[in-house]
């Protein structure tokens, strides 16, 4: 049950105000039972001064493009009430002609653009006004008897009006449905939410959380949950097979959904998804249409439902079920776009944004891990809103055009142009092994800065989680994840693939980095040390490409490959045979595997460092030692002894290298494959020839 977030001691620090409406935005965002995300608004009407000293009255409300949640005090816009108030006396008023007229109403230039329904708040006599979609108010106005039940529940003290896209013409309706009954105390929005009002900022919070318990209260009283979606018809699979045929199935989406651009998965096995994707009736009800109008844009109109039986040993057969399935709901999505489209409009990605599979769960998808959350947590409201509608009535959305009016409408696409642009790596995912070291840490961030998501494999999984964490706190949530790895264990290189398929849907990059080096005379290298570097940099190298071949064959998307080999892999180092041969064979490896991928659209390319001290474990190591011995000099003369060896005289960086792995992993190098690049400075001895 919704409760009240107030917290009365916070509130009372607060200067009232903006800081007690972004307050009470905040709590009201937190809980996504009240507020969807990126949904809702809020204002305040206050007196300020104005650039000449004047009092004047302003309403803060939402500014576009932002969330309840999250949003601070320049996420609201301020606009004068004595330029507004004169709207309401018009008639009718087009979305183009509100929005270039509410511009001229702002009190600073540099706010964000106003709310979509703006006039809702400011056409309202009160001080204080929120817009919410609650999923108990959104389960009554998208019942088939909604009207009914909410007098039930309200008696008279409601206003209903029926389904009208947000802009001027909902805006008066509302006012004048408030106006036209003394006993209003909420507004119910048909297929679409709730509005409610106080006089100060704390009470209208709490009417707002009053009414949505009220409703919550009536439906939870007629829900019978062993009929909820017409019960239960498939159970669902234990947990550890739910992910693993999640992770085995999610790459064929991936490659399925990614046309133009790759998109990026998660999967979600929560209990009311499964409960959902299990019922007798959820078939047909979740293509009713979507819960409310705000869920369109990240989840589209329906969600592609999969007719398969759970059966773990059945993994092939659902796989080809997912083909066929997406296959066909682009077809049916294009067709729509036809029947509805507007001059001018261009279609979206035609894939769907949820897919759910009986006793397995529910995978979304989105150009980024964030914004597929997003698909999937508006789902999760639409399946509270389905269970509440039902449970009074049938359940009704929007028809088709009013749903592509909402999905294509110009001021929700403002919203989206709002958003970053995107980078070189957006909707990438890389997996770069030896992740916490010096080169695969400065790869990892340097990937993620032109928008990748990264998977950092290494043995110390504490120093991959160390490098994650700090990237995740820099750039946002989830974007790297460690996994502890052993390149020469095939079983867990294939648990860090499932891993990362669970995690982001695929892979595009791989960056083969794990090493070690050992020093020693030819005729004092024992069969240990050889068949240490064979293992670790020959057929850990091997494995790990392998089981991304497959990975990115079955995604049919293409995909690239950088191996970190040296200048030893070209050149004959003293004292260092073990480690010179096997750097070799990954060449040569990168090169075999290179003429097999062309076909697949796969890349391979090497880089060829050389002597890398910064923030290397190899270095910190007895290896210092050993190659200081061989070139006659003490330990801390190597730096300089190799910058001196160079023809540019210069040291090579963990981020010159990163820089290359960077070049071969992007669109610049998009038709090479096959090939070695220095990043060494320049030695002579190894030049390529």
């Amino acid at each position: 049950m919704v409760q009240s977030l107030w917290d009365k001691s916070k509130a009372s620090e607060l200067q009232g105000g903006l800081d007690e409406l972004v307050y009470r935005s905040n709590i009201i965002g937190s809980d996504r039972r009240v507020c969807n995300w990126g949904g809702g608004n809020t204002s305040s009407k206050t007196v300020v001064k104005d650039f000449r000293g004047r009092d004047i009255e302003v309403m803060y409300v939402k500014g576009s493009g932002s969330d309840l949640a999250t949003m601070k005090a320049g996420n609201f816009t301020g606009l004068r009430m004595d330029d507004i108030r004169p709207l309401f006396d018009r008639s009718e008023m087009s979305d183009e002609e509100m929005v270039a007229y509410l511009a001229n109403c702002m009190i600073d230039a540099k706010h964000p653009r106003a709310s979509i329904e703006t006039l809702l708040h400011a056409f309202l006599p009160f001080k204080h006004v929120d817009h919410t979609h609650p999923d108990s108010i959104i389960s009554l106005c998208c019942a088939d008897n909604g009207k009914e039940i909410a007098r039930e529940i309200f008696g008279d003290r409601f206003v209903w009006v029926p389904y009208v896209r947000p802009g001027f013409t909902l805006s008066k309706m509302i006012a004048e449905g408030v106006l036209g009954n003394p006993k209003a105390e909420l507004v119910l929005m048909e297929k679409h939410g709730l509005v409610t009002w106080g006089e100060t900022s704390e009470a209208a919070y709490a009417q707002t959380i009053k009414i949505i318990s009220e409703a919550e209260a009536f439906i939870e009283a007629r829900v019978k949950e062993d009929k909820l979606f017409g019960g239960l018809k498939h159970a669902a699979l234990a947990a550890e097979v739910r992910r693993s045929i999640a992770s085995q199935v999610m790459p064929v989406i991936r490659g399925a959904v990614s046309d133009a651009k790759q998109m990026m998965l998660s999967f979600d096995d929560q209990d009311d998804v499964l409960q959902f994707v299990g019922g007798q009736d959820s078939p047909s009800l979740s293509q009713v249409g979507a819960a409310c109008p705000d869920h369109l844009v990240h989840t589209k109109v329906v969600p592609l439902f999969i007719d398969w039986t759970p059966n773990a040993d059945d993994v092939d057969g659902l796989k080809a079920k997912l083909k066929e399935g997406i296959a066909a709901y682009k077809e049916q999505y294009k067709a729509y776009f036809e029947r509805n489209h507007n001059d001018g409009d261009v279609m979206f990605e035609a894939a769907p944004r949820v897919i759910l599979i009986p006793g397995v769960g529910m995978i979304n998808t989105g150009k980024s891990w964030a914004m597929s959350q997003v698909s999937g947590a508006l789902y999760h409201r639409a399946i509270a809103v389905m269970r509440g509608a039902t449970a009074l009535g049938n359940f009704v959305s929007l028809s088709e055009n009013e749903s592509y009016n909402v999905e294509y409408w110009p001021l929700e696409l403002y919203k989206l142009s709002l958003a970053p642009a995107e980078a070189e790596f957006s909707r990438k995912v890389a997996f770069i092994t030896g992740g916490a070291g010096g080169i695969g840490s400065e790869t990892a961030r340097r990937l993620v800065s032109e928008g990748a998501h990264v998977v950092l494999a290494d043995l110390n999984l504490e120093g991959a989680q160390k490098v994650a964490g700090e990237i995740n706190e820099k750039y946002g949530e989830n974007r790297a994840i460690a996994v502890k790895m052993d390149v020469t264990s095939e079983e867990q290189i294939a648990a860090a693939y499932a891993d990362t398929a669970l995690t982001y849907g695929g892979v595009d990059i791989i960056v083969n980095n794990a090493g070690l080096a050992t020093s020693s005379p030819f005729d004092e290298t024992s069969l240990k040390e050889w068949n240490l570097n064979i293992n670790v940099l020959g057929t850990g190298y091997f494995l790990v490409a392998r089981e991304a071949f497959k990975l990115m064959k079955e995604q049919g998307i293409g995909g690239n490959m950088v191996f970190i080999g040296s200048k030893n892999s070209i050149f004959a180092g003293k004292n260092v045979t073990a480690y010179s041969a096997v750097k070799a064979l990954e060449a040569h490896l990168a090169r075999c595997i290179a003429t097999e991928g062309g076909e697949f659209g796969i890349r391979v390319n090497t880089i060829l460092p050389d002597a890398i001290l910064q923030g290397s474990a190899i270095w910190n190591s007895n290896w210092r030692n050993e190659r200081a011995a061989a070139y006659g000099i003490e330990p801390d003369q190597l730096e300089d002894h190799y910058r001196k060896r160079t023809t540019l005289l210069v040291n090579i960086y963990p981020r010159d290298i990163a820089e290359g792995i960077a070049f071969f992993a992007s669109s610049k190098s998009s038709k090479t494959t096959g090939c070695m690049l220095t990043i060494d400075g320049g030695v002579p001895a190894a030049f390529t020839r």
